[in-house]
C-alpha cells in the first residue's frame, strides 16, 4: 500500500492521480498505524510551513515520519518540511535534511512558477532521466544546497531540486504535474 499523508496541506488528489496513471494506489490518510504500515509514504504538500507543522503536530505526525523505514517521498512542502528549518513562519520542521528552507530574495519573479531544469542530478530517483528534462515549479521558499542534495535549480539562486538521505527522498518540484519526467521519477520511487 502507498499511504499519502494527509496534513491539510493540499495537492493529495493530484498525486493520487498521478499513482493511478501509473496503474498503483494510493491511499490518503492521517492515521499514523496506516502510514507506518505502508510499503512507501508520500507526503505532498502546497501551503504554509507554520500551519502545516501545527497540522502535524495535532496528530503526532511529526514524530511518526522522521521515524519511518520504509520509503518516504517528499513533494515541494513536504520536502520543505522535512529540513530542519524553515523561515516561512519561523518554523522548526522535522529534521530529517540538515538544510534550512529561505525565502527567495523579494524581486518580481517570484514566486518560481513554471518549467525548468536540473543540473548536477545524480540521485536514485533520476535513473533514465535525461539531464535537459524539464520539471514543474511553484514555490517562493527553497532548501539550501547540502550534503543530501542530489540535484539543484538555479532560478535567481541555486536550491536543491531534490534530497535524499538513507529511505528519505524528496523533490521541490511537483512530479505529479511534470508530465513524462514526473511519471519516471513516481515511477523510480515505486520501484525502489
Amino acid at each position: 500500500m502507498i499511504a499519502i499523508i494527509d496534513y491539510q496541506a493540499g495537492n493529495l488528489r493530484s498525486v493520487e492521480n498521478a499513482l493511478k496513471r501509473l496503474g498503483t494506489k494510493g491511499v490518503i490518510t492521517n492515521d499514523y498505524r496506516q502510514i507506518k504500515a505502508a510499503d512507501k509514504v508520500i507526503f505532498p504538500g502546497v501551503g504554509e510551513a507554520g500551519s502545516a507543522m501545527r497540522s502535524l503536530k495535532a496528530t503526532g505526525l511529526d514524530k511518526i515520519i522522521p521515524q519511518l523505514k520504509q520509503p518516504v517521498l517528499g513533494i515541494c512542502l513536504g520536502m520543505q518540511l522535512l529540513c530542519k528549518y524553515s523561515a516561512e513562519g519561523n518554523t522548526d520542521c522535522l529534521g530529517v535534511f540538515n538544510t534550512q528552507v529561505k525565502s527567495f530574495p523579494p524581486l518580481d519573479q517570484v514566486p518560481h512558477m513554471g518549467w525548468n531544469n536540473l543540473r548536477e542530478g545524480q540521485g536514485t530517483l533520476l535513473r533514465g532521466i535525461e539531464d535537459s528534462q524539464d520539471f514543474y515549479f511553484v514555490h517562493s521558499y527553497y532548501a539550501e544546497v547540502c550534503r543530501e542534495t542530489k540535484a539543484i535549480c538555479d532560478y535567481i539562486v541555486s536550491f536543491s531540486a531534490l534530497l535524499e538521505k538513507d529511505n528519505f527522498y524528496a523533490t521541490q518540484f511537483h512530479p505529479e504535474k511534470s508530465a513524462g519526467p514526473g511519471e519516471a521519477i513516481l515511477k523510480n520511487f515505486l520501484e525502489l
